[in-house]
């Protein structure tokens, strides 16, 4: 299978690239592919003319797309509608890789893929749309809705590492609930999906609930920084720009019933993630 990968230098980027090594794959980032132009997105994949594309670009600044919004519709709802144009011009399968922020989080359990989504910030929205546009245009696409991702980049697990090497106490917030994931994880699902044609709308979150607070603790418990104190803080305290989801686990149903995939759950593999960081 010639798969076609966009956002190559991201987190999740990196980890795709690292697991196809040595097969037929093609590696995108903005640089060989800008997905905000269309005329150049439907050359590059007509002309490799990919089995599977496996979209990973995306503007993630959750924060900055507040301020930013016509840029972050332009790279996550446009960049998406051209992605699948080029794939439904050349034949091939989507993966649309999207967000646990297109829920609203008042849920109060975990969000399954038959749960309606209603994004608060700019950011999810723009996921949103990108979803839309893709299902649109094209039958073969599976949207992979992932969260808290950490992997090969600047993440929540790495800046806390980082922290508590440097400060002896901290401030997380307590009152937000998801699922931290692994992109070793997440692409390995991924890949395991994009050779079925079981399309459609896919969660894809290591398994279990936890908040940033008690990740945070985690993190240092795993890495031996026990010294470090953390303090709870609430949403509104912290003050950002963008609303988050208060309560947005995601359940796995579906990966659990076509392609039986289960994914392991947060704590195990962050504890390998760790290890992997000495």
């Amino acid at each position: 299978m010639k798969i076609l990968l966009s956002g190559a230098r991201g987190q999740l980027g990196k980890e795709l690239v690292r697991r196809l090594k040595g097969t037929d794959f093609f590696a995108t980032d903005a640089a060989e592919m800008d997905i905000t132009d269309q005329p150049a997105t439907l050359k590059i994949i007509n002309t490799y003319r990919p089995d599977a594309v496996i979209h990973c670009a995306a503007y993630t600044n959750v924060d900055g797309a507040e301020e930013n919004g016509e840029t972050a519709y332009k790279i996550n709802a446009i960049g998406a509608q051209n992605v699948a144009a080029g794939c439904l011009q050349c034949g091939a399968k989507l993966v649309y890789v999207s967000t646990d922020y297109v829920f609203d989080g008042t849920l109060g359990r975990a969000y399954s893929e038959f749960d309606q989504p209603n994004p608060q910030s700019i950011y999810g929205k723009s996921k949103l749309a990108g979803e839309m546009l893709a299902r649109h245009i094209l039958n073969r696409l599976f949207i992979v809705r992932t969260s808290w991702l950490y992997g090969d980049g600047n993440n929540f697990v790495r800046t806390m590492l980082k922290l508590g090497k440097e400060k002896d106490t901290l401030r997380v917030v307590n009152d937000q609930y998801g699922c931290p994931t692994s992109t070793q994880d997440l692409a390995e699902a991924i890949l395991a999906l994009i050779r079925t044609e079981h399309y459609g709308i896919y969660h894809a979150a290591n398994t279990g609930v936890t908040t940033w607070y008690d990740l945070a603790k985690k993190i240092f418990e795993l890495a031996g920084l026990n010294r470090v104190k953390v303090l709870p803080q609430t949403t509104e305290q912290l003050g950002r720009p963008a609303p988050r989801p208060l309560y947005s686990p995601l359940d796995n149903m579906l990966l659990r019933l076509t392609v039986g995939t289960v994914m392991r759950p947060w704590e195990e593999a962050l504890k390998e993630y760790l290890a992997q960081q000495t």
